[in-house]
């Protein structure tokens, strides 16, 4: 099968795209038809060597897929000819999903509605299951609550946007340029700014004078002082980013407000954790409550170009990138 692998750590320019043996299904997994792979800022960070992990030699690079079952276990729920979707491969041992075929477990696979693109499915996996787990199961978002969203036309915080206000919530969002503002209030947002703006805070404040329930971090470098000021009393602030990040932190303002700091991998939650979550994304892929831009799509050779342009956007922030990237074998 063709397949876009590394056989060591490297830049964009290491991933080789070529021929590798077609996977081994244990007895217990599903053997999976790849139709759309997505790319991720973790996909990059693991390919590049930032992110320490073992990896199977040759990697296929890639954590999200959307395809079609070739072959199931006997007993499974799943049968071939049936579309699914997915996420969590790429990691902790597991092989990646930029390929032709994929041999999965079936706990990180979910049945594709009719209604959903295979696209749109791949797109959506990894985010919107981050978002999930980051909302509801750490933050335990309720309606009528307001939510914070740094990013809010970034992978996550885009799917944080949607999901909030699926939910009830209202939802206040930043964003680097004009354009992205006016995404943000296209996709639901009750109120967006520009995070460049030297008054962001002021112009916050102003609109919530209260605080907010729930602050979203996407920023790799976060600013806790202003964070912590925006909470309302037990407010709680959802940390998914900036591994290398050591900034100031507000000790008193945190503690007297009775605030939480909630850090989480989304590949750490569990497959039942990350089951709920993809029930929830499914019934709001259908009804219209959730969907995902995608920004550019490539084909399979072209994935150290996709890696390439995904790392300049998340690191280097020299790419206009609005969108996911998805590959197509």
């Amino acid at each position: 099968m063709k397949a876009a692998f590394i056989r060591q750590p490297g830049p964009a320019e290491s991933i080789v795209y070529g021929d590798l043996p077609l996977p081994l299904r244990s007895p217990q997994q599903l053997l999976i038809q790849v139709t759309a792979a997505a790319v991720n800022p973790i996909d990059t960070y693991i390919r590049g060597g930032a992110v320490a992990m073992e990896l199977p030699q040759p990697f296929v690079v890639g954590c999200d897929f959307a395809g079609v079952v070739v072959e199931a276990p006997n007993d499974s729920a799943f049968h071939a000819g049936q579309r699914v979707w997915g996420s969590n491969q790429g990691i902790l041992g597991r092989q990646g999903t930029c390929c032709e075929t994929i041999a999965v477990d079936p706990c990180w696979v979910y049945p594709t509605p009719d209604e959903v693109a295979d696209d749109a499915a791949a797109a959506a996996a990894l985010v919107g299951i981050t978002a999930h787990l980051g909302l509801f199961r750490d933050a335990r978002l309720q309606a009528g609550e307001i939510v914070l969203v740094q990013g809010g036309t970034g992978g996550v915080g885009n799917s944080v946007l949607q999901m909030a206000k699926a939910v009830g919530a209202k939802v206040m969002a930043t964003a680097g340029t004009d354009e992205k503002v006016a995404a943000c209030l296209e996709a639901g947002a009750d109120w967006a700014i520009n995070y460049h703006a030297e008054d962001f805070l002021d112009q916050l404040r102003a609109q919530v004078p209260d605080g907010v329930d729930v602050w979203w971090e996407t920023s790799r470098n976060p600013n806790l002082d202003g964070a912590v000021a925006a909470l309302k009393r037990r407010g709680r602030i959802i940390l998914m980013a900036g591994r290398d990040a050591k900034p100031p932190f507000p000790v008193g303002p945190f503690y007297v407000k009775e605030c939480r700091l909630l850090g989480f991998v989304m590949f750490l939650a569990t497959a039942a954790e990350q089951q709920r979550a993809a029930e929830d994304m499914n019934r709001w892929l259908v009804d219209g409550r959730l969907s995902t831009t995608i920004g550019r799509t490539f084909t399979l050779d072209q994935t150290a170009v996709a890696h390439r342009l995904q790392e300049d956007s998340t690191i280097h922030g020299t790419a206009t990138l609005q969108g996911k990237i998805v590959i197509r074998p």
